[in-house]
């Protein structure tokens, strides 16, 4: 994750008075390219989570996916058309045009 997404997640979870809680790394079969990501707040690591301590968030990531994520690297983007989210997988073989599924 980029300093700015770390930074954003911590404004949300500040916001949504969400303290203590990790940010859960996920994808999920679904959109046009076949699988999702997805991005939640969780109170914990599960048993077969990978955790990263990235500037006081706690990321967690479950270990059978990490292949899927492999040098993935997360970013806030802000624009004139919004801001979001953008995910960057060197390990995908087609994307969307909005940027949120992928293949592999």
């Amino acid at each position: 994750m980029t300093d700015a997404a770390v930074a954003h997640v911590k404004k949300i979870r500040e916001r949504e008075h969400l303290d203590g809680r990790g940010l859960r790394v996920s994808v999920t079969p679904g959109g046009c390219s076949g699988y999702s990501y997805k991005l939640d707040f969780d109170d914990g690591p599960k048993p077969d989570d990978m955790v990263i301590e990235l500037d006081g968030l706690q990321v967690f990531v479950e270990k059978p996916i990490l292949q899927q994520l492999e040098g993935t690297v997360i970013d806030y983007v802000s624009e004139l058309q919004g801001a979001s989210f953008r995910f960057s997988n060197p390990n995908a073989t087609g994307t969307c045009g909005c940027g949120t599924s992928f293949s592999a």
